[in-house]
């Protein structure tokens, strides 16, 4: 019971994060197309990188409650592949072809990315 609590708790925490996040990325650099959702995958994928890793070091590990509350709740909270996925899709009705391909691809390659250099770092500090 403790878990679910520890990823509600980070779920809430994530979801307030990723709203304030994408609304000011989107207020600095505009909304036709959608780096707001873009940046907080990117960051997110970096952030579960750096934690998988750190999770893993034998020095550095992290207990599973960390885990749940972090990467699970957290992270799960503040990433949001169903809001790309929506944002990809209105892209699409619009006829935005390039917009599409580069929000797909972008996305893609720099959460592999985020995620790899964040694994990567951890396992230096670890």
């Amino acid at each position: 019971m403790q878990h679910i609590a520890l990823v509600a708790l980070g779920s809430a925490l994530g979801g307030v994060a990723r709203f304030l996040a994408t609304g000011w990325v989107s207020e600095r650099v505009g909304s036709t197309f959608p780096w707001g959702t873009m940046s907080v995958n990117v960051i997110g994928c970096a952030l579960i990188g750096l934690l998988a890793g750190l999770g893993d070091s034998q020095r550095l590990g992290l207990p599973p409650e960390a885990r749940a509350f972090l990467m699970i709740g957290l992270l799960g909270g503040f990433t949001t592949f169903s809001s790309f996925s929506l944002e990809t899709l209105r892209l699409m009705h619009d006829g935005a072809w390039a917009r599409v391909a580069g929000n797909v691809g972008l996305s893609v390659v720099l959460c592999l990315v985020g995620v790899a250099l964040g694994y990567r770092l951890a396992r230096v500090l670890g």
